[in-house]
């Protein structure tokens, strides 16, 4: 089972590489590399400006959980990158397909999984969704959208989509949870002493 769906995989992202690309389809695709890692960041430290400009803590908060998601979906693909090698679709169409143990090799080709570009846009959208799951919507959709074209952009296999998604929502849950725990701490830290008051309130 496990090999016809890998087999599957295969065939949808080279079929798809092979697709003729439109003036829309060409578009898209570069429109997509705003996913990439400098975009996202100066987007989230764009954010984290905004909120301190404008004394926004919503926006402040956002801007930090968009920049540590990022950075620790970032920190996670780059290791998995480097222990498996991957051919990705458009050198297997015509070259053949390759996957093995990583050497580290700094070789784009051979880094198809995961896909960094959906690990980043789906991080960054569920960190601002952790804020305002209103305004994460478009964010969201485009994240869905990123990881879509990337079959069709010879770039990766369903398979790192999919791996990428997983890497990017969990990534924005393990920022969450330690912000919740330094929040906690902060407020225990500030919190008054029942002695010092009974001290400074005699009955």
């Amino acid at each position: 089972m496990a090999r016809r769906v890998g087999r599957a995989d295969r065939r949808h992202a080279h079929a798809a590489t092979r697709a003729f690309d439109g003036p829309l389809m060409t578009l898209a695709g570069e429109a997509s590399e705003l996913a990439d890692q400098p975009p996202l960041i100066a987007l989230s430290a764009a954010t984290i400006v905004a909120g301190v400009a404008l004394r926004r803590p919503v926006v402040l908060r956002a801007g930090v959980r968009m920049l540590a998601s990022h950075l620790a979906a970032t920190g996670v693909k780059t290791i998995l990158k480097s222990m498996i090698d991957r051919t990705r679709p458009s050198r297997a169409v015509a070259e053949g397909y390759h996957v093995g143990k990583g050497d580290g090799a700094d070789d784009s080709s051979l880094n198809s999984f995961p896909s960094g570009h959906t690990a980043g846009a789906v991080a960054v959208a569920q960190a601002v969704a952790a804020e305002a799951p209103l305004a994460a919507l478009p964010l969201q959709a485009a994240a869905i959208g990123v990881g879509a074209l990337q079959p069709r952009r010879g770039k990766h296999y369903l398979s790192d989509v999919l791996a990428g998604a997983a890497i990017g929502w969990a990534s924005e849950r393990l920022v969450d949870a330690v912000l919740r725990r330094v929040a906690a701490a902060i407020e225990a830290h500030d919190a008054p002493d029942p002695e010092e008051e009974a001290a400074a309130h005699p009955s």
